[in-house]
Parts: structure tokens; C-alpha cells; sequence
């Protein structure tokens, strides 16, 4: 079932200006053609506890699969009330060490990246070097409405050791069997965040393809630089939502400047939205050509977002160092940056006791076990600091 959007497609239209109309024909557009494709519908695994052969074609074949009411009700509960505390630590303003109401804020002792920041309705990665300069071109910043904070909170680095509920997400069993399924049982992490777009405020993120490593690699294919999760807490629309192209994840690096000149504008031609409800996740090609427009409209968007790696893309391989350092992947480094997978799996059974873990195959071969407690705790602080970057 998806939101009755209208009135935000609307608000979100009337900030364009002379291009309202093109924008509100294109938002709708959006939304039927996504829901017209044969790519959702529930999680299902076959006799062998694989991916679903007709899930894993829709995925290759768009680009995208969204997962529909994985996330049970009680989950989302948690998630809504374990990520509304976790706001109240939000630093007062960027790079701040305390809260609003002068508490130590989240992240002011941490060594790695953690809360970034951004005007309301902007771009702060558009056409800039950030993020090895994948965001070509900088999308159309609409003005905020008076009386809007000067800035605003935007995504969550190292998002794990800050939210247990999203720490248990992570460890759902059926999202990492579909990971095995698609990148081998012996499959590596590769970081995990928090994208927040609030209504009226939330913040773009101009088109892009994430992935840096093995474009120019011989063995390039679709799944080269693996995918991501994104689990909706309160829904996904075309207004607030990820925009892809589908089918792009297929061809390589794409000249994102020249698409926008033959679509004539930033509205590409061919993109859908991720059109999700409150616990749908999606599984997304890291490769796929996306972006978000800002949140002029009515609705949050708050994204659990995680992804995962196959380890031949990252074992001996030099990382991108976008939110780490710039290393050689090796046996040991996977293995210390998997610790948070055996945490989440452990995490989510002391939640669930009555559900059946995840049996993630490196923890087997190599016997080790990990509980999640408060010395767990402090193991996983600053662990972004070894994302596994490609």
C-alpha cells in the first residue's frame, strides 16, 4: 500500500517555478511507471534457501527489488522510538560537542565520521570533489521555508554503534541469506548510515553511482562493487524518496553531465522512485545511476541503509578511502571489520529468541563466536573508521 502523496507532490512542484508543471507531470509519472515494474513483492528463498530465482532476474534486470513489510510492526516500533532518543543527542549545530540542552552530544569524542550536515534543501555533494567527485552535477536547491534552520541533520556515519535497533536490522536473517545469495555465503560488510530527510528541510543527493575500485577492472560486471539495503522506517515516495535509472548498473561509468543535457534537464528521462511503505527494504545495485531531490513535501524519510560486498571485490584490494583509510584489504582487516555482523546477529537473537539466526559461513570456519553486551559496546566505537571501501 503506498501514501496518498498528492498534497506534497504539489508543495514540491510549486518550488520549481517556471518548471512546476514539468516537475509535478515528472513526480507523477515517476510513481506509476515504479509501480507498474515486476520488481516487488515479498522476500522469498527457494527449496535450497536461496534468493527466489524470479526476485534474482527483476534484480538484475532493473537494478532494484524492493522487499515489501519485511519489517514487522513491533520492529519499526523499536526503530521509531530507538532513533527518536538517538536525536535528542544530535549535536546543536555541526561539529558541536553538545546537545541543545547542553548534554554531551553524539559523537564528540569519536575519531571517525559521524553526523553530517546540510542547508535545508540543498545539494552539499552536487558538483563538488566530496565523495571522489561522483556527484557530477548539482541539483536545483529550492528555498526553505522562513524560519528554517540555518542547518540540518542529513546522513549518519557508523550508524550501528549509535542505534541498536538499527544494529538489529542488520542482523536480520533473511536480508543477510538474500546477501549470501547474491554475494556468496562469504560475504563482507561494507559501512552502514542513516539517511534523514526531514519534511520541508531534508537535503538532496545529486546523481550519482557509487563505487570507485573496479570500473576499469577485466572481470567488471553488474555486481562488482555489491549493493545496498535500505530499510524505509516511515515509507519512501517519489517527493522524498531515491530516484534510479534502471538497467544502468549494467554499463559502466556513466557520464551523468551528458544524461542531464539530453534530458534537458536534472529530471532524467527514464528514472523511477522507490515507492515504499513503512518496512519495505530495497535492495539496491551500488552501481545504478540515483539521487534524491530535496524533501519539499509532507513526509520524513528516515533510511536504515547497509551494504554489502562479495569478498573477491575487496580481499587484496586497495580501498576507495572515502569514510577510511586508504588500504589493502586483507584477510585480517575483513575479518575485523565482519566482528559487527556476528554482533547484529547476536544482538537481534537476545531481541528475538524465538526467530532462527543467520549461520554466516566465516564465523563457522573459523569458530568464532561474538555476544553482544557492553563490552560489545565499546569494541564496535569508532568501527567505521574500517569501512570496507570500493
Amino acid at each position: 500500500m503506498t501514501m496518498d502523496t498528492r498534497k506534497s507532490i504539489e508543495a514540491c512542484a510549486a518550488r520549481y517555478g517556471e518548471d512546476a508543471e514539468a516537475m509535478r507531470n515528472y513526480l507523477v509519472a515517476g510513481e506509476r511507471r515504479a509501480l507498474e515494474l515486476d520488481n516487488r513483492g515479498p522476500l522469498r528463498f527457494d527449496e535450497n534457501g536461496r534468493l527466489a530465482d524470479d526476485i534474482l532476474q527483476a534484480y538484475s534486470r532493473h537494478g532494484f527489488y524492493v522487499f515489501e513489510n519485511l519489517l514487522s510492526s513491533s520492529e519499526l516500533e523499536d526503530l521509531k522510538e530507538d532513533l527518536e532518543a538517538m536525536r535528542a543527542t544530535f549535536p546543536a549545530e555541526p561539529g558541536g560537542k553538545l546537545t541543545a540542552d547542553h548534554r554531551p552530544a553524539l559523537g564528540a569524542d569519536s575519531k571517525s565520521l559521524n553526523l553530517l550536515w546540510s542547508k535545508p534543501l540543498g545539494d552539499p555533494l552536487g558538483g563538488t570533489e566530496l565523495a571522489n567527485g561522483r556527484h557530477q552535477v548539482k541539483l536545483f536547491e529550492p528555498e526553505a521555508d522562513d524560519g528554517a534552520p540555518t542547518q540540518v541533520p542529513f546522513i549518519l556515519l557508523g550508524s550501528l554503534q549509535h542505534s541498536e535497533a538499527c544494529l538489529r536490522v542488520y542482523g536480520h536473517p533473511q536480508l543477510l541469506r538474500a546477501a549470501a545469495s547474491i554475494n556468496g555465503e562469504d560475504f563482507t560488510p561494507f559501512n552502514e548510515s542513516l539517511f534523514i530527510k526531514d519534511p520541508g528541510v531534508g537535503a538532496a543527493v545529486s546523481w550519482h553511482q557509487d563505487g570507485d575500485t573496479h570500473w576499469d577492472s577485466d572481470d567488471f560486471d553488474e555486481g562488482i562493487h555489491g549493493f545496498n539495503f535500505m530499510a524505509q522506517v516511515y515509507g519512501s515516495t517519489a517527493v522524498n524518496g531515491v530516484w534510479v535509472l534502471p538497467g544502468t548498473h549494467k554499463v559502466g561509468k556513466v557520464d551523468i553531465k551528458q544524461l542531464v543535457a539530453e534530458s534537458g534537464s536534472e529530471r532524467l528521462v527514464g528514472a523511477v522512485p522507490l515507492i515504499c511503505s513503512p518496512g519495505d527494504v530495497v535492495i539496491c545495485n551500488r552501481q545504478i545511476v540515483h539521487g534524491s531531490f530535496p524533501n519539499s513535501g509532507f513526509e520524513p524519510r528516515l533510511t536504515v541503509n547497509f551494504g554489502f560486498h562479495r569478498r573477491s571485490s575487496v580481499l587484496g584490494v586497495m580501498g576507495a578511502g572515502m569514510t577510511s583509510a586508504q588500504e589493502v584489504y586483507d584477510e585480517d582487516i575483513i575479518e575485523h571489520r565482519s566482528r559487527v555482523i556476528g554482533y547484529a546477529i547476536d544482538a537481534r537473537r537476545q531481541r528475538y529468541p524465538d526467530e532462527e539466526s543467520y549461520p554466516y559461513l566465516p564465523f563457522m570456519q573459523s569458530g568464532k563466536a561474538y555476544v553482544w553486551d557492553d563490552s560489545a559496546r565499546q569494541a564496535i566505537k569508532d568501527y567505521n573508521l574500517h569501512d570496507l571501501s570500493i
